[in-house]
């Protein structure tokens, strides 16, 4: 397990955010049995805050408690996700649906300038494609800009509450989708690039105070992405 470093975290937020993405990518498996002293050598801390990361992830349904300091990763199903990916994508649209309510002129010029920066890296990742050169670097930054596309998104929708709501309901982490994402960019450069123009559409319907259509663009943007990242690259997905 590995850890982006955020200043602002306790220890107990680190824990429960690695512990999170481990269960979210198989390196703890549905039944496998976890002690809070394992786990907190494994993560190189003191076994408190471990111990509030797993009361945590147990009010989450992600671990079964079997004793005073043993627990076990749940088996969530392909229902429990499916449903939890109906959760999030429902909180991305009402973001974006508050989004149009609430955003200013200012607030979508800064969403048009992000999309500048990030329709020229996209053109110098094509361009080092086609030459053979490596492109990982570029696709970080990519991904990277584009978080910091769909940040403002929310800050535009001026709720903490649905921010924060969200943040309790991804399918994965942002590690995790970080790595599936960068894992499949690198397989394939047009990875996703069939939703890129949304991100324009989106930023017009704020621009025009269209919460409907907005709400819409978000939904249709991250079912797609959330639809590619649960199969393995190259797998054909099924659009609803």
């Amino acid at each position: 397990m590995t850890a982006d470093e955020d200043p602002r975290e306790t220890l107990a937020d680190r824990a429960y955010r690695m512990v999170g993405a481990a269960i979210a990518a198989g390196e703890l498996a549905p039944g496998e049995k976890i002690t809070e002293r394992g786990l907190a050598e494994r993560l190189s801390m003191s076994p408190t805050p471990v111990r509030e990361a797993l009361r945590r992830l147990e009010q989450d349904g992600l671990i079964r408690r079997t004793g005073p300091r043993t627990v076990v990763v749940a088996d969530i199903g392909t229902s429990a996700v499916e449903d939890l990916a109906e959760v999030e994508i429902a909180l991305r649209g009402l973001i974006a649906r508050f989004a149009a309510r609430h955003a200013t002129t200012a607030q979508a010029d800064a969403l048009d300038a992000v999309l500048d920066e990030a329709d020229d890296l996209l053109i110098v990742i094509k361009q080092r494609d086609a030459e053979g050169r490596p492109v990982e670097k570029h696709l970080n930054t990519l991904l990277d800009t584009m978080q910091r596309f769909n940040d403002a998104v929310a800050a535009c929708a001026g709720n903490a509450v649905l921010v924060r709501l969200l943040e309790q309901t991804r399918v994965f982490t942002k590690a995790e989708r970080r790595s599936r994402t960068l894992e499949r960019a690198l397989a394939n450069h047009r990875f996703g690039l069939d939703r890129y123009t949304q991100h324009r559409a989106l930023v017009r319907a704020l621009r025009a105070g269209d919460s409907a259509a907005a709400e819409q663009l978000a939904i249709d943007d991250v079912r797609g992405g959330l639809d590619d990242l649960r199969h393995e690259p190259g797998q054909v997905t099924r659009r609803r």
